[in-house]
């Protein structure tokens, strides 16, 4: 899994256990998601080129870095990748954002694809895929092949948990799509969630059953 990054900072997992516990309200779910997004964003973005631009302190003039480059793109597979945004848009403001909406079939697993809105640029940036939960990863994959279809070529994954399953499975698919995850978890069970797991994401965040 050489295209997998566990982030392990303590920071994560601590928050990551806390999202576990079935009996976290909606309200405290919600809010670790966006901590934990941010935690995570401090990761996936390490690795921005940068450029030196001249800055004027009120001391003197000096050549200092700067993120080189077009502005980023968070693309949040809805309705649960939404989760992530407001913590990642904390740290990048200026991001521009694409929605893709995609939801899994409860009876097959398929990823049903429904909406996609991005900047017409989208081509020109890096794109940084963001769903919680890495589990089939047809969702995933499907959301990669739509991205590219439209032009992208410098992509990157960001999820909470993943399965074996979806890492080989989104790896396969897409070798050069590098993921971020807090954990990989044990395996997938027979109605697709990963175990331990934490269960539906989106349902937890947003009350839904």
């Amino acid at each position: 899994m050489s295209n997998v990054r566990v982030v392990d900072h303590p920071l994560v997992q601590h928050k990551l256990t806390l999202m576990r516990d079935k009996t976290v309200s909606t309200k405290g779910f919600r809010q670790l998601m966006n901590e934990i997004g941010m935690l995570l964003c401090y990761e996936v973005t390490r690795e921005l080129p940068l450029e030196l631009v001249e800055v004027e302190t009120p001391i003197a003039k000096t050549m200092k870095p700067t993120i080189a480059g077009k502005k980023l793109v968070f693309a949040p597979i809805l309705r649960a990748g939404v989760g992530f945004l407001e913590g990642m848009l904390n740290l990048v403001p200026s991001a521009r954002v694409a929605h893709i909406g995609i939801y899994r079939d409860p009876n097959t697993l398929k990823a049903v694809e429904y909406y996609f809105k991005a900047p017409a640029d989208i081509a020109d940036r890096l794109v940084i895929v963001m769903d919680p939960m890495l589990a089939t990863a047809n969702s995933a994959v499907a959301a990669i092949d739509q991205l590219k279809g439209r032009g992208v070529k410098d992509l990157r994954f960001v999820c909470l948990l993943a399965a074996p399953e979806g890492v080989a499975h989104l790896t396969k698919s897409h070798p050069d799509v590098q993921i971020w995850t807090a954990a990989i978890d044990e395996r997938l069970n027979d109605h697709g969630y990963i175990v331990p797991g934490l269960g539906d994401a989106g349902d937890r965040m947003f009350g839904t059953k």
